[in-house]
């Protein structure tokens, strides 16, 4: 027997929970939030390695309907952030939707009763709208390395930390630069007996001006929502200002680029380390790095640095791409998440019979970020080039949660059982505005390969201008770039003779 819903929200990270609390101030009730996990948070759920942070400022890495005047510091911890999301679990009364250790194997779209079928480790549920909140940085990707089988020691990745596992005085080896290693990087220094970093790509670094939010602050904040709102805001300005920079015109990053330099110079004194250490990409090309510890950490004498990446493993053996060897008892895979090739797609059957990611096999594409053709009634919370180089994601999640309540809003007007399906012609112009956008931003043009880029170097994940622009683009439906389907009409049953049901209408409300 399956569970019969209006909508079903795949994911209890920042998208999911947003979703959730946006369904109920709209007055919809009749939703469940299916979460593979036992516990709510998302990727700040999964993330707990040493060191682990965000580099955006906390008041704007939070919900503009939830405010938290209790920030412990500018930048916060994964243990506050994660805090924070059962806080807003708990507030807005969520956890009646919630279905803990309900992993979606497989959702496929029914034309006949213009509905979803959704098939969990849980259970099946059916559901008249499908919104994906699953996220990009959900699912890590770890390289095949040729031998890495054979390595008789512990191997992780940064998202699937093992806390059981003690790293005192052991050879740890350390491969990817990007945001999560250069906070496990200075934070298990101090404890390994040696650390090796194989280092494919170099970071660009820019100081972490970190520090803790007082007790008065707190207090201001408290008695002051507003204060609160003011701080936000004037956060949000200083990141749309620096946009144009991104997006327009590159060069401009010049200075930022001589900061940054500068910032490595104060900790790098080595010229050869240094000399490792320095892109040679546009800064921006690849996300910013913010830390103050990590270049420090790089020149203690239990640390080496090897410019090339891992290309093979003997035993425990470790050998570069360039051809040095190093020996190791722990490996740590900082090597990033499956962002254009999301797993989840591959587990969306959409009209055709077809795979999201077979829909998507020569890229990503959708309808405003949130709507792919020939999938109706179904939506994504940060699709397809929705993310961010410089500032918060949820700006960019509460602006799809605006289009996800219209898009129901316009369902409930249209009446009777009814579907959008984004048609192709919109979803293919509004990819090709973004993408031409795209093509004089840093991330396109800096010289550097980024995880922003598919496998075919198109940019399907940045959101190419600020975040007030795709508010704007997502304030309402429109329905000209919709087809809207009605459910068949039902033959008259002549009389005398007995009706039969099929399975799928075994469904309870």
């Amino acid at each position: 027997m399956a569970e019969h819903v209006r909508v079903a929200v795949i994911g209890s990270g920042f998208g999911g929970l947003g979703a959730a609390v946006r369904l109920r101030r709209e007055g919809i009730t009749d939703f469940v939030v299916l979460e593979r996990a036992d516990s709510v948070g998302g990727t700040w759920r999964d993330n707990s390695y040493p060191g682990c942070a965000c580099d955006v400022p906390s008041h704007l890495y939070s919900f503009s309907f939830a405010p938290n005047p209790d920030w412990p510091r500018t930048f916060s911890g994964q243990e506050h952030i994660r805090a924070y999301l059962e806080h807003v679990t708990d507030t807005f009364g969520l956890r009646p939707h919630l279905r803990l250790g309900a992993e979606v194997r497989r959702m496929t779209w029914d034309a006949q009763e213009l509905r979803w079928d959704i098939e969990t480790s849980a259970g099946r549920y059916v559901a008249d709208v499908v919104v994906s909140a699953t996220g990009p940085l959900s699912d890590p990707k770890v390289p095949e390395v040729p031998g890495l089988d054979s390595f008789p020691g512990k191997v992780f990745h940064s998202a699937r930390w093992d806390h059981d596992h003690d790293l005192a005085g052991q050879r740890v080896a350390m491969i990817g630069t990007g945001a999560s290693a250069i906070q496990i990087v200075p934070a298990i220094q101090p404890k390994v007996g040696r650390l090796t970093l194989f280092q494919r790509t170099p970071p660009w670094v820019m100081p972490r001006v970190d520090r803790a939010i007082s007790g008065a602050e707190r207090a201001l904040h408290r008695a002051l929502p507003l204060t609160t709102q003011l701080r936000r805001g004037l956060l949000w300005g200083i990141r749309e200002l620096q946009v144009q920079a991104f997006t327009k015109h590159p060069n401009q990053l010049g200075l930022v680029e001589k900061l940054a330099k500068q910032n490595m110079a104060r900790s790098i004194k080595d010229p050869a380390l240094r000399a490792k250490l320095t892109p040679d990409y546009r800064i921006g090309c690849k996300r910013i790095l913010l830390s103050s510890t990590y270049y420090p950490a790089l020149t203690q004498p239990n640390v080496d640095v090897v410019a090339s990446g891992l290309s093979e493993v003997r035993g425990s053996t470790l050998v570069a791409a360039d051809g040095t060897e190093t020996e190791a008892d722990v490996i740590v895979f900082g090597t990033g998440f499956h962002v254009t090739d999301m797993p989840i797609a591959e587990r969306v059957v959409g009209a055709d019979g077809h795979t999201l990611a077979e829909s998507w096999k020569d890229g990503m594409e959708a309808l405003r970020g949130a709507a792919a053709s020939g999938f109706p009634n179904w939506m994504t919370i940060i699709g397809p080039n929705t993310g961010l180089g410089n500032s918060s994601m949820i700006l960019m999640i509460e602006s799809q949660l605006n289009y996800m309540a219209d898009y129901l809003r316009q369902l409930d007007v249209l009446g009777g059982r009814a579907a959008l399906d984004a048609r192709p012609s919109a979803v293919h112009a509004w990819n090709r505005r973004v993408q031409d956008r795209m093509k004089r931003t840093v991330w396109n043009t800096g010289g550097c390969t980024s995880w922003y880029l598919d496998a075919s170097g198109r940019n399907t994940t940045i959101w190419p201008g600020t975040t007030g622009e795709f508010r704007r683009a997502t304030r309402r439906v429109d329905l000209a770039e919709y087809e809207v389907l009605r459910a068949p009409a039902i033959p008259a049953i002549p009389e005398g003779e007995k009706a039969t049901k099929d399975d799928k209408d075994e469904v309870t409300a």
